[in-house]
């Protein structure tokens, strides 16, 4: 989409120490008209237009200090990093227009006292709480009694930056909710969004992973996270596994996902939740495929393929492949997690589930393999709630360089 004559010919900084990540696809719509910087750590990615400046935090955070201090003095850490480089980049008169950072590992918390007069639009992507969100959600999984101090400590970064940041934006009403209520005037509801005219149907999908083509010739049940973890009910979906094959004995499943872990407590050195979980769930190699991550467009075609995805998730962030998969037209069976139910209608774009129930996930994939006609106006109604409510270039994109304009002007 073109820039507003707002949006062109000004210095525009972002900052993310995964570049690009959620400022993707902004960097690429303002990158003609505009010169960006990019602060980041050390990456092989590249984007055209885009100058990058990368740092390394100068030392780790002292394995001495207070358990409860440790994300607090990381965070310090990156946030000094970054502002040693704004610092640098006044010293060479590079004075931005408007900066827009994640907030998520202190990197935007000192940057108004280098650039007081600059606008700042932070990413807020999620506030920790004791209560009502991921922490004690999952018995199996009890967190330590203390772990409540630490979130505590580890927002007060976070509230440093929603104090001093001029714009937040938060990607879901529900994250937005977890914000304190004093800060939540100040941050904007606006999701990444997904590029519908990259992703969607096929009427002839077919994908080969891993030496095993999927092409529809068999019933195909798929289910995807960054890392196989609890926080993605991976343990949950491991207890289905024998359930939904037993009663679908054609169906095949295949499981993406890496071996580390994303979110929530790590496993001790060599042990991963895949290993742990297989060894209680023995599966069927023929008919359950790990394939580790793989290509975007391995992706896609592997969600076109699949006749019921199951996405599970504690009430966390909400994860993009869980949109993505609804975009394809694939039956989406949910979780009914508070994350999931804000997109998902059950019964009209979707199907939700008990998070705990293996029995009933397994049910309902099982009705999804047997009967797929019945399902046919649900796959059509999910890719339309995500064309109206979550479509990059018509809805997320144009809103976002919208609030930068306002920023600006």
């Amino acid at each position: 989409m073109a820039c507003p004559d707002m949006i062109k010919n000004k210095t525009l900084l972002f900052i993310h120490q995964n570049f690009p990540g959620q400022f993707l696809h902004l960097c690429r719509a303002l990158a003609a008209d505009n010169r960006i910087f990019f602060i980041t750590k050390p990456t092989k990615n590249r984007l055209p237009g885009v100058r990058l400046v990368e740092y390394t935090p100068h030392r780790a955070p002292n394995p001495q200090i207070h358990n409860y201090l440790r994300t607090t003095e990381d965070a310090i850490l990156h946030g000094q990093g970054v502002a040693r480089l704004l610092l640098q980049m006044q010293k060479e008169n590079v004075r931005p227009d408007i900066i827009i950072g994640h907030s998520g590992w202190g990197e935007t918390q000192f940057v108004k006292d280098i650039f007081p007069d600059v606008p700042l639009l932070s990413y807020i992507e999620f506030y920790y709480s004791a209560q009502g969100a991921d922490v004690g959600f999952d018995p199996e999984f009890p967190s330590n009694p203390e772990l409540k101090f630490q979130l505590r400590c580890r927002n007060q970064m976070i509230l440093s930056c929603l104090e001093s940041t001029d714009v937040g934006l938060s990607p879901t009403h529900w994250q937005h909710s977890r914000i304190p209520e004093i800060f939540q005037s100040k941050v904007e509801v606006i999701h990444d969004g997904v590029d519908t005219d990259q992703i969607g149907p096929s009427e002839r999908p077919s994908v080969t992973l891993n030496g095993r083509t999927f092409d529809g010739s068999f019933p195909l049940v798929t289910y995807v996270a960054r890392n196989l973890e609890p926080y993605r009910g991976f343990h949950i979906f491991m207890r289905t596994i024998d359930r939904i094959l037993k009663k679908a004995p054609d169906a095949h499943i295949v499981l993406v996902g890496g071996d580390g872990v994303s979110y929530g407590a790590r496993l001790p050195e060599g042990e991963t939740y895949k290993a742990r979980f297989l060894k209680e769930n023995p599966v069927d190699e023929s008919r359950v495929h790990f394939v580790g991550r793989v290509e975007y467009d391995d992706f896609k075609k592997l969600l076109q393929v699949s006749d019921a995805h199951v996405y599970l998730t504690y009430p966390f962030v909400l994860s993009w492949s869980m949109l993505e998969s609804m975009a394809t037209e694939c039956l989406l069976i949910g979780s009914r997690t508070a994350p999931v139910e804000e997109v998902v209608r059950h019964g009209e774009n979707g199907l939700l589930v008990d998070f705990f129930d293996p029995q009933e996930i397994a049910d309902t994939v099982v009705e999804a393999l047997a009967n797929p006609q019945r399902f046919r106006d649900m796959r059509r109604a999910a890719r339309e709630t995500v064309v109206r409510d979550y479509d990059l270039k018509r809805v997320a994109l144009p809103r976002q360089i919208s609030l930068i304009e306002r920023m600006l002007g």
